[in-house]
């Protein structure tokens, strides 16, 4: 691929489609369904790929002229539309042409899952509705061995409050190059800030139109677009997109609870709406199927984990919150409690069957929140956060031992939310700094979303958590994975400032490396 040329014409193209004509699928004529009839373009949110396997993925449009003005159409019949996939960006190779439907009781969303392509090879694909053409998105599909290329690149993402800063971690993935995107939650933020940098829509998200116009602003951004249009995502979600510090059916406040099970479904809803998942992970009842294992041939699966969904409710929060709070262990007797859950019975065991069943070279674990355990007082007392994994020892233990157990090959657990750089081993006795590593934790900072309060991250860089080997929460930016059959390389890139679009300056804060079968990460 000519990098400078897709990136310049393709990403963020699109045109008119009037010279290629247009005809109604058999499919369409027997419904009665109109072609559609746009005066301009429908794309404006652009194009998007995911879940790649050895003969297809996942394929992703929305149609919307006009996502900021009026986030959806008009219009209460489906819309078909043609999808072409080509060997070049300029489809002198279609190797697949067909009809799809844009479906209206998904905001005209659409989640085709293609078959029939030839395995480990690079595609090219874009819609046409009509008169239009999309932007053109790059995507591939795996093979047994792995995805195309020998060397997988891995941008892994997380916390992208619009408000509070520019996507600078976008442009520089697709700038520098990345094979698959990971997302880790908090795509959108269902609230304002108080001090935006620039503003999108006021108000909290409650209904599905409010969190639709929320996640029109959002991928109406040309960085983001451009970085959907790059390469495949996985995607898991965390609070923000419903709700801050939801747990389950429970909302932040007590004063939200009787509203709260519609809004979570209409925040699912859109959220499915939004992302190139599969048409089956939107499930019926309003609950999400993100839990899921992906493996990319012999070289990587990625098992990806819902630790908002099923969770049991935060304990001893501080009222009238009843999510996350600083919890001081000797005044919650609840604490340890061993029905306590962060995954749910039902994707614990799946998480076990899947580990064991696990071929592959290395095993990435990704979710939302953090995993490593450090006591945030540097007093005599023991003091945690509720709301990560550490609000649940017996449930992150059961994980751990987990993981142990599985036999699965170089595990690597990875960490969203908490706005920071963390790279740290994983014990099995977590105060034993001779128990054995069982696997390593890297969590990526924000894309632009404010920092921690310092004394988070001074409680991370304490003589007393000597399995950690870095914290920050200065930065902005994102994790870089670089993955080879015998060796994982890791960079933690951050900028100068994602407050002025003027400095998008990155520079690498730190490197570690995993060696394949060597547990423990090693300083590059």
């Amino acid at each position: 691929m000519q990098r400078r040329d897709f990136l310049g014409r393709a990403l963020l193209g699109g045109a008119a489609a009037s010279t290629l004509g247009w005809r109604l699928s058999p499919a369409l004529a027997a419904t009665g369904l109109q072609p559609p009839n746009f005066r301009t373009t429908p794309f404006r949110l652009g194009v998007a790929s995911g879940y790649p396997e050895e003969d297809g993925m996942i394929l992703w449009t929305r149609l919307v002229p006009e996502p900021i003005v009026q986030p959806a159409i008009d219009v209460t019949d489906d819309i078909e539309l043609v999808f072409e996939i080509a060997r070049d960006t300029e489809f002198k190779r279609v190797v697949q042409r067909g009809f799809t439907r844009a479906e209206a009781i998904f905001a005209h969303s659409v989640h085709h899952r293609v078959r029939g392509l030839a395995p480990g090879q690079e595609y090219f694909y874009r819609f046409i509705a009509k008169d239009f053409i999309s932007p053109v998105g790059r995507t591939w599909t795996s093979s047994r061995s792995g995805p195309p290329q020998s060397t997988l690149r891995i941008g892994v993402a997380s916390c992208q409050h619009y408000e509070q800063g520019y996507y600078h971690a976008w442009q520089h993935m697709v700038q520098t190059g990345v094979d698959l995107i990971l997302h880790l939650g908090d795509y959108i933020y269902e609230g304002n800030t108080q001090r935006p940098v620039r503003s999108h829509d006021q108000g909290e998200c409650i209904t599905l139109a409010d969190y639709r116009r929320r996640y029109s602003w959002y991928r109406a951004d040309p960085l983001l677009m451009a970085a959907h249009a790059a390469c495949p995502w996985l995607v898991t979600h965390d609070d923000h997109e419903v709700d801050n510090d939801y747990a389950g059916l429970q909302a932040e406040r007590a004063d939200e609870q009787a509203r709260f099970e519609l809004r979570r479904a209409a925040a699912y809803q859109a959220y499915f709406e939004h992302m190139p998942l599969p048409r089956e992970a939107l499930l019926s009842g309003g609950a999400l199927q993100l839990y899921r294992s992906h493996s990319l041939g012999a070289l990587v699966s990625i098992h990806l984990l819902d630790e908002r969904q099923y969770r049991s409710p935060q304990t001893c929060p501080k009222p009238p919150r009843l999510g996350g709070s600083r919890v001081f262990v000797d005044e919650c007797p609840q604490w340890y409690a061993s029905d306590r859950s962060m995954l749910g019975p039902a994707q614990e065991r799946w998480f076990a069957a899947s580990l064991e069943e696990s071929k592959a070279r290395w095993n990435l674990i990704a979710q939302g929140v953090v995993l490593t355990l450090v006591d945030e007082d540097p007093g005599p007392r023991r003091q945690h956060w509720n709301d990560s994994w550490a609000g649940y020892p017996a449930a992150r233990q059961r994980l751990i031992e987990t993981v142990a157990s599985s036999g699965a090959s170089n595990p690597l657990f990875l960490g969203g939310d908490i706005h920071a750089f963390i790279a740290a081993d994983q014990r099995i006795d977590v105060n034993d700094s001779k128990s054995p590593i069982v696997m390593s934790e890297l969590v990526t900072t924000s894309i632009t979303s404010g920092p921690p309060p310092q004394k988070v991250i001074d409680a991370y860089n304490r003589e007393d958590a000597p399995s950690v080997y870095f914290a920050d929460g200065r930065h902005r930016g994102y994790l870089r994975l670089t993955l080879k059959r015998e060796q994982l390389d890791a960079e933690l890139i951050g900028f100068e400032s994602v407050r002025d679009e003027s400095r998008a300056f990155a520079r690498t804060l730190a490197e570690f490396k995993l060696e394949a079968n060597q547990p423990g990460l090693l300083e590059r």
